[in-house]
């Protein structure tokens, strides 16, 4: 499905709004498009309309007294109201003139004394004429002035409601708008929890934060402004058309040579727009990426004095970015309002051709009515076609974004439900599984494990041996390729990632919290964890000797990724999370590498009475940590090189004793 469907798809879950804003917006301008119709009639009826055909002898209402005689003009008649003789007012200069019989044709005039000339295709006719004072010409006004009012109380009022239903059109889109970058931005981040770990290897947190707030609101200027500006635009016009169609039907099929001119020029636009805009929304998602990796490894930068070098990277982004801009700038102004400016000025040169053509030929006399009406319908068509052209690379900014929002929806995810399974034993099993995180390097080689319930597991081995990577395959985070993991004997492949998961717990090498408090921390605002259960953890995991001592205790603030405790303090903090949950399986992943002896001991003080039941996997570079476990396995290159007991791996002398006896070294020599 294309980038515009899915989008109209977004808009129907708020049709109702959308075509309520669209109702609005057609009033709004049928009241405004009517103004120069209303204008018209006030001009030809009530203002040049004294220049039509008098009649002398009639009497009564709009009749008008001049020099003993009575006159009423041709369209004041009834229908079976007799005529007398014909007279015309006409207008010279600023001066009105008295013509005491009917003119043949109408046309240049000129007065000289008492004899008004009009000429026309070389043919000229003289009549008498008797130029009207204020006071006698005012008479023949008087019957037009409660036409005027009210035609001027009609405009006024129609233009009121045009305001009115421009500002509801106006907030009913914002609302329908804000609405669906709403939805759109809970899809986008509530199907990123469901993506799985490995798609966090290929894209930076900077660039999804950039896909999740600047390409969203990117979109949401098309529904508000781009929207909006079309969807006027396309009536404002249509409905221009129509009026010069009522107007002049030859002329008003002359500007519709104005529309396929129009649309081919936006397809040309955004062929070359669509490039520059996709190089710009990159751009802009890489220099976030690097904004949010620079401000996470500031002290790393600090310390090895790398100001320069990543302000010159930034540089460099920021540059690329700066171009593409302005190549994009350069092609709006190169086109813009230039090609609005030309089809205006074409336009309004075929007016006057037209017109003043079919005039001088005396085929058709143009009113001054109906010359306003037709040139305030062109300047009103050109503005909102003026609107739409400039809001054209909004329009490509807006799809390009979109394009990358769902190209990010797109991904496939775990599908997330309400369901729970009830807690499982914890017999784990792993039948010759193999893995490669890019399916061509394998990392686990034909891994057998039988672990069962409350027994302890501890992996060990260099980096790169394999350890984190049977955790990633146990927890799901990444597929493994060949063999089988079960859990109660049930294969984990057949069961919901989010279900299994349920009964597990881990705390990782690199404690993370969340802002919040330490009790939201623990309990992750899970409902079914009582305050009591999370006082009861802190007491068992021994954090309750420094949380007792902060001024807020449980409810003491944390700041993004707990910047204001110490790393060990951190880590109970994760040890008691994932405690707390009760899990039936507990992996600690290198979970004690980073504290100090004396929380160590806490841990593992507190680890004796709570692994109890429990399966747990400890994966570990401290071995001495480990001694008491049920299983000891030594990986190496992704392969079980041995296993056993502490004691039966030290009997044998082989890689686990020397790796023991290194690092017993290792801490004598420290020590001392």
């Amino acid at each position: 499905m294309n980038v515009g469907k899915r989008l109209f798809q977004y808009a129907l879950k708020r049709k109702r709004t959308f075509i309520f804003a669209l109702v609005m917006l057609m009033l709004a301008v049928a009241a405004e498009l009517s103004g120069p119709f209303i204008a018209k009639r006030m001009i030809d009826v009530h203002i040049v309309g004294i220049e039509k055909p008098w009649y002398e002898g009639a009497t009564g209402d709009q009749a008008v007294a001049y020099q003993g005689k009575w006159y009423k003009r041709e369209d004041r008649f009834e229908e079976n109201e007799t005529k007398g003789k014909e007279v015309r007012i006409l207008q010279v200069g600023v001066s009105y003139y008295f013509v005491n019989e009917a003119i043949a044709f109408d046309g240049a005039r000129e007065i000289d004394g008492d004899t008004l000339t009009i000429t026309r295709n070389n043919e000229t006719k003289e009549y008498s004429a008797v130029q009207l004072s204020k006071d006698e010409l005012l008479p023949f006004y008087d019957s037009e002035v409660n036409g005027l009012l009210t035609l001027a109380t009609l405009y006024i009022g129609l233009m009121i409601m045009a305001s009115i239903f421009t500002y509801g059109k106006a907030f009913y889109l914002q609302k329908a708008s804000n609405s669906i970058i709403r939805d759109m931005r809970e899809d986008v981040f509530s199907h990123i929890q469901r993506l799985p770990v490995s798609y966090f290897d290929k894209l930076p947190a900077g660039k999804i934060v950039s896909r999740v707030t600047n390409d969203t609101e990117s979109i949401r200027d098309l529904y508000v402004t781009v929207l909006a500006t079309f969807f006027s635009g396309v009536i404002y016009v249509t409905g221009i058309l129509i009026a010069l169609f009522l107007l002049d039907a030859t002329l008003a099929t002359y500007c519709l040579l104005i529309i396929p001119i129009l649309y081919l020029w936006i397809v040309l636009y955004r062929k070359y727009a669509s490039r520059y805009n996709h190089i710009i929304r990159g751009r802009l998602s890489d220099i976030n990426g690097m904004i949010n990796e620079s401000i996470n490894g500031m002290s790393i930068i600090q310390a090895f004095r790398q100001q320069k070098e990543t302000a010159k990277e930034f540089g460099e982004l920021s540059d690329d970015y700066y171009r593409h801009q302005n190549k994009l700038l350069s092609l709006n102004a190169a086109t813009s309002h230039n090609l609005v400016g030309v089809l205006r000025s074409i336009a309004f040169m075929a007016m006057i051709w037209y017109f003043g053509g079919t005039t001088l030929s005396g085929q058709m006399v143009v009113t001054v009515g109906v010359l306003y009406a037709f040139v305030d319908y062109l300047i009103r068509m050109f503005s909102p076609i003026t609107g739409m052209v400039n809001q054209l690379a909004i329009l490509e900014q807006a799809l390009v974004s979109a394009e990358r929002v769902f190209e990010l929806l797109d991904e496939k995810g775990t599908d997330v439900n309400d369901t729970h399974i009830d807690r499982y034993k914890g017999d784990v099993s792993f039948q010759n599984v193999s893995f490669s995180y890019n399916n061509k390097d394998v990392v686990l080689k034909n891994i057998n494990i039988d672990v069962k319930q409350g027994e302890t597991v501890a992996l060990v081995g260099h980096t790169g041996s394999g350890k984190s990577s049977i955790m990633n395959v146990l927890f799901g985070f990444y597929p493994f390729q060949e063999g089988n993991i079960t859990i109660d004997n049930y294969p984990i492949k057949e069961m919901p990632k989010q279900l299994y998961r349920e009964h597990m717990g881990i705390v990782l090498q690199d404690p993370f919290l969340f802002s919040g408090t330490i009790a939201s921390n623990i309990s992750l605002d899970n409902p079914a964890i009582s305050r009591e259960r999370i006082e009861k953890v802190i007491k068992e995991i021994g954090a309750d000797v420094f949380i007792s001592k902060l001024p807020k205790g449980l409810d003491e603030p944390v700041l993004e990724k707990g910047s204001t405790l110490s790393t060990g303090e951190r880590q109970l903090i994760s040890f008691a999370r994932a405690l707390a949950f009760d899990p039936a399986i507990l992996i600690l992943d290198e979970a004690t590498s980073s504290i100090d002896t004396e929380t160590e001991s806490i841990i593992q003080e507190a680890l004796e009475v709570l692994k109890k039941g429990r399966t747990t996997f400890i994966i570990a570079h401290r071995l001495s940590t480990i001694r008491s476990a049920d299983q000891i396995l030594v990986l190496d290159r992704g392969n079980i090189v041995e296993r056993g007991t502490h004691d039966e791996l030290m009997a044998r002398c082989g890689r686990y004793y020397k790796m023991y006896q290194l690092q017993q070294a290792g801490s004598v020599t420290h020590a001392s």
